[in-house]
C-alpha cells in the first residue's frame, strides 16, 4: 500500500478544505510573504481560469504566470506554462504544493556544440570539405 502524501502533517483532503489564510500559515517564508501581500491580477486571473476549467478538462489552461504558487485546489489540473519560447504541459501533482510553477518548466536547453566550421581554428584548415 503506497504511503499517503502529506504536506506538513496535513493530508490532501485537509489542505483542500482549509481556508486560504490557514493554508498560507503552513507555507515557507518566501511563499507565505508573497501570498499575504495578495495575488497579482495575472495570478488572480489564472486562479479563476483554473476554477472554471474544472467543468471541462478538455484543454489545459495556458499561462505565462510562472510566479504562481501551487495551491491545493490546483491538484490534478493540467496547465500549459510558458517557457519563454513555447507552452509546456504541466500536470499538477500533490508533491508540487508550495512551489512556483516556473520551477517545473525549464527555460533553457542543453547546449549541443556541432563540429567546428572552416576558420574556427588553425587546425580546421585541414578538415576536409564534405
Amino acid at each position: 500500500m503506497p504511503k499517503e502524501f502529506t504536506y506538513r502533517g496535513h493530508t490532501i483532503g485537509d489542505l483542500q478544505q482549509m481556508s486560504m489564510d490557514e493554508f498560507i500559515k503552513l507555507l515557507p517564508a518566501r511563499q507565505r510573504r508573497s501570498l499575504t501581500k495578495g495575488l497579482t491580477d495575472e495570478q488572480r486571473k489564472l486562479l479563476e481560469q483554473i476554477r472554471t476549467s474544472g467543468k471541462e478538462a478538455a484543454k489545459p489552461v495556458k499561462t505565462q504566470c510562472r510566479d504562481m504558487i501551487v495551491l491545493p485546489e490546483m491538484i490534478g489540473k493540467t496547465l500549459s506554462v510558458h517557457s519563454g519560447k513555447e507552452f509546456s504541459p504541466l500536470t499538477i501533482r500533490a508533491e508540487m504544493i508550495g512551489h512556483y510553477l516556473g520551477e517545473f518548466v525549464i527555460t533553457n536547453k542543453k547546449v549541443v556544440h556541432g563540429t567546428p566550421g572552416i576558420g574556427a581554428s588553425r587546425s580546421s584548415m585541414y578538415v576536409p570539405l564534405k
